[in-house]
């Protein structure tokens, strides 16, 4: 079965930090989780270990190109 996974970081309008989750099956829209934090330092914190454990899972790296 091919998934997908996608994180990426958004300041919220109260100046935190919100570390969005997406994933699924290729091909659908997915789910979307949101985790708030009340510093950058530690989203990105969050972000780096997601994406170590993701790697460790067999998940990849893809580049988005250009449309």
């Amino acid at each position: 079965m091919r998934r997908f996974y996608a994180l990426s970081t958004q300041p919220t309008l109260f100046g935190e930090m919100s570390l969005i989750r997406n994933c699924g099956r290729i091909g659908t829209s997915g789910r979307a989780m949101v985790q708030t934090f009340d510093g950058r330092a530690e989203a990105i914190k969050a972000l780096v270990r997601l994406e170590r454990a993701k790697r460790r899972r067999g998940y990849a790296v893809m580049d988005e190109k250009p449309s």
